[in-house]
């Protein structure tokens, strides 16, 4: 069995990777490769990854990947992930995870291959959901709010189109918010904990700095985020998309209260209006019943476990640093 995962040295790619090699230990004939444009990754410093480090927009470089590697196993992550930067640059975004699907997925046909290959959507495809939507399932209308969410429909629909024009044993899956240690200090409850370390050590006033806190998201870990891309490749039904989520709504400000109380001193709240987004869907939280129905996933760590190894994570960071 070898696996293949694009963008292994991002947030949920070195998680899934870590996942997969923690089975090694049962199953001795599974390879676990990573394609990536850095030469570094966040796994286990001790699994045995393979790396192999290219651009998935270079058609070229995808389509030898693919040859070389023949994958029994494609779990699609790399992107670029940061709602912000789609509306800075949008054409930089649409360009890469437009672009490097296509070549993935062409790479594929031409390959002939038999790979059962996860495309990895997103929740932010659904974009300015009404209250009438909630909780949202696969049939709710997408109604993007960023370019990003326009990238990430492609995604999903050029998975669903190689599917039905060329029978690729492609499942489709649109994750809602996950989050968790390693996360880019840029999302949010990454952001709040390594301010909140930053506090701690000194290194900062005792002074949060915060964006909306009215908005609600689905949160999950990514650990169980990772469990249930693989459990979507093995039970999920080729051509189908997935909803991923805890089900639950929860305000950004309930992310703030915990870090209170896990900090080690007291800090206030201060408003920035930086931290603003240009569009910010108040309520968004998914209907996971098909996924469950299909899988039996559901999320197993809790909320305030996530918060607290995020927040430790940082804290390691940051003296490491120091």
């Amino acid at each position: 069995m070898r696996v293949l995962i694009t963008g292994v040295s991002g947030f949920a790619g070195s998680f899934l990777a870590d996942f997969l090699l923690a089975q090694k230990k049962t199953q001795s004939d599974l390879e676990v490769w990573g394609v990536s444009q850095s030469s570094e990754t966040q796994h286990d410093a001790n699994a045995s990854l393979n790396l192999l480090r290219g651009d998935l927009t270079d058609p070229r470089f995808t389509a030898n990947a693919l040859s070389k590697l023949a994958p029994d196993r494609i779990y699609h992550l790399a992107a670029q992930a940061f709602v912000p930067v789609s509306w800075q640059d949008p054409w930089a975004t649409l360009e890469n995870n437009i672009r490097a699907q296509t070549n993935l997925l062409h790479a594929a046909v031409l390959n002939h291959s038999r790979a059962r290959i996860l495309v990895v959507a997103s929740q932010e495809e659904y974009g300015r959901v009404t209250p009438a939507d909630l909780p949202i399932d696969e049939e709710t209308p997408l109604r993007p709010d960023s370019p990003y969410g326009v990238s990430k429909i492609a995604q999903d629909y050029l998975g669903l189109q190689y599917f039905i024009s060329h029978k690729l044993h492609v499942v489709r899956v649109r994750p809602f918010n996950h989050i968790g240690p390693r996360q880019d200090e840029r999302f949010v409850a990454s952001s709040f904990a390594k301010q909140v370390a930053e506090i701690e050590a000194g290194m900062r006033a005792p002074k949060l700095c915060v964006g909306n806190l009215d908005a609600q998201r689905d949160f999950t870990d990514v650990r169980d985020m990772v469990r249930g891309y693989v459990l979507a490749l093995e039970r999920g039904i080729a051509g189908e998309v997935y909803n991923l989520g805890s089900g639950k709504p929860r305000a950004i400000r309930e992310l703030v209260e915990t870090y209170q109380k896990l900090a080690r001193v007291p800090f206030e709240i201060e408003f920035d209006p930086q931290r603003m987004r240009p569009s910010d869907t108040p309520v968004s939280y998914c209907d996971v019943t098909k996924f469950h129905a299909a899988t039996h996933w559901e999320p197993q760590i809790p909320f305030e476990q996530t918060l607290q190894d995020t927040l430790d994570y940082w804290r390691e960071r940051i003296a490491k640093a120091k």
